[in-house]
């Protein structure tokens, strides 16, 4: 079975419905294209958190934090670096990030339980590591790595910092 097969009867609606409405701008098509071919990829960079310490603690990796700034600020894994999702364009990304062969590490609420407010459950199938993981590498950015498990906020190795963070237990330190 190919991957991203559901997206093709959407694809047939569209051309059945009045075809395609021209803006050279939008590519749902080519984001299909892009989201399948990396499908792969992605499953092999998903990381555990044993692995996700060790590489967040190596010289010139970044991680990287796409979820909306007020959440950002409430929460996050200490040291990392903000910008949100909506807010990626290749100018904004290279003032984050600007080699593009740099080690960037994300991960996004659905990542962490015990926190509903900061790290609020998406849908699995639109979770945010894999809009920005598509993003990334649509961007050039192919050195990208994303924390896989479940974690709880409250007994992960994870450190967080911000305005909101709860108590971690002592074995988290």
């Amino acid at each position: 079975m190919k991957p991203f097969h559901y997206l093709v009867p959407m694809l047939a609606l569209s051309v059945a419905f009045g075809g395609e409405i021209e803006n050279p701008s939008i590519d749902f098509r080519k984001f299909v294209e892009k989201a399948g071919s990396l499908e792969p990829i992605r499953e092999s960079r998903r990381v555990t958190e044993a692995e996700f310490l060790e590489m967040a603690a190596a010289n010139g990796t970044i991680i990287l934090d796409a979820r909306t700034k007020d959440k950002f600020e409430n929460i996050h894994i200490r040291g990392a670096v903000h910008l949100a999702l909506t807010d990626f364009t290749e100018s904004a990304l290279r003032d984050v990030i600007p080699d593009k062969s740099t080690r960037v590490l994300i991960y996004c609420n659905n990542n962490f339980r015990n926190e509903p407010v900061n790290f609020a459950s998406k849908r699995f199938e639109v979770a945010l590591n894999i809009q920005t993981f598509i993003n990334l590498h649509a961007y050039g950015y192919e050195n990208v790595y994303e924390l896989g498990p479940l974690l709880d906020v409250k007994t992960t190795r994870i450190p967080f910092e911000g305005k909101s963070v709860p108590k971690q237990s002592p074995l988290a330190e």
